[in-house]
C-alpha cells in the first residue's frame, strides 16, 4: 500500500524538521516546504493526501494559501500556528481548514489528529455511487457522492469546505432530526480541541448561502431556538 503523502509548510526550519521526522515514523511520506507561494504551486500540480499548514509564511500567508486550496482541492488541512485569538481560529475554520493546532504543541498530538482526521475523511465502504438523498417527487435535488465526495443540487457542484461537506451529509442522511451545535461539531472537528459552538453558526451559515445562491429564497437548515439545527427536505 503506498504511503499517505503529507505536505509540511512551515518556515521555522527546526520546527519543520521535527514534523517531518515524525510524520515519517508514523508511517507517512513527508516533505517540507517553507514558503506559501512555492507550495501553492506544488499543491497544483503534485497529489497530496494531507497539509499541515503554518499561518504567518513568508510570500503567502496560510490563510490565502489555504482559501485558494479551497478553490480545486478538499484534502485535509491543521493550521498550527502561534496566533491564539479566537477570531483566527474561527477564520481558519471557516475557509476549510479542518482543524487547528497553536504553538508550542506536542508533535505527538499532532499525528495523533493527522490519523484522526484521515480516519474519518476516508471514503465511507458502506456506501458507493451516487445517492439521491431527497424525495423523486420534491424538487429541488440533493445528490452526494461520498466516493467522490461531492455534493450536487439541481446538478450544479457545492462548493464546500470539508467541515460543510460533512455537516450536510450527516443532515441529508438525518432528514427533520435536531441536532445540538456540540453534536455538530463532533461530525466537524472531532478531535479538535479549539472549535468553539460559534464555529459551528459560521458552517451553518456559509451552508445556507450556498445552498441560496442555487436556490434562492429558502433553506432545508432551520434553526431550533435552545436546541440546534435541523435539516427538512424542500
Amino acid at each position: 500500500m503506498a504511503l499517505k503523502k503529507i505536505l509540511i509548510v512551515e518556515d521555522e526550519a527546526d520546527l519543520a524538521a521535527l514534523i517531518c521526522d515524525y510524520a515519517t515514523a508514523h508511517g507517512f511520506a513527508a516533505q517540507v516546504i517553507h514558503n506559501g507561494a512555492a507550495a501553492l504551486d506544488h499543491l497544483k500540480t503534485q497529489p497530496v493526501d494531507f497539509l499541515i499548514l503554518d499561518l504567518m509564511l513568508p510570500d503567502l500567508d496560510g490563510l490565502s494559501l489555504c482559501r485558494e486550496l479551497r478553490t480545486f482541492s478538499s484534502i485535509p488541512v491543521i493550521m498550527v500556528t502561534a496566533k491564539v485569538e479566537e477570531i483566527d481560529r474561527i477564520l481558519g475554520l471557516e475557509i476549510g481548514a479542518d482543524d487547528y493546532l497553536c504553538k508550542p504543541f506536542s508533535p505527538r498530538e499532532l499525528m495523533a489528529r493527522v490519523k484522526t482526521i484521515l480516519k474519518r475523511t476516508e471514503p465511507s465502504n458502506s456506501v458507493s455511487g451516487s445517492v439521491s438523498q431527497a424525495s423523486p417527487t420534491k424538487t429541488p435535488i440533493l445528490e452526494i457522492d461520498q466516493q467522490a465526495r461531492r455534493i450536487t443540487l439541481q446538478s450544479q457542484a457545492l462548493e464546500l469546505t470539508r467541515s460543510e461537506y460533512l455537516i450536510l451529509v450527516h443532515f441529508a442522511s438525518h432528514v427533520g432530526q435536531v441536532f445540538s451545535r456540540a453534536q455538530l461539531l463532533d461530525i466537524a472537528n472531532q478531535d479538535s480541541l479549539d472549535s468553539t459552538d460559534r464555529a459551528i453558526d459560521s458552517h451553518i451559515k456559509n451552508l445556507r448561502k450556498k445552498l441560496n445562491q442555487i436556490v434562492p429564497d429558502t433553506t432545508p437548515i432551520h434553526s431550533i431556538y435552545g436546541l440546534g439545527y435541523r435539516f427538512d427536505a424542500w
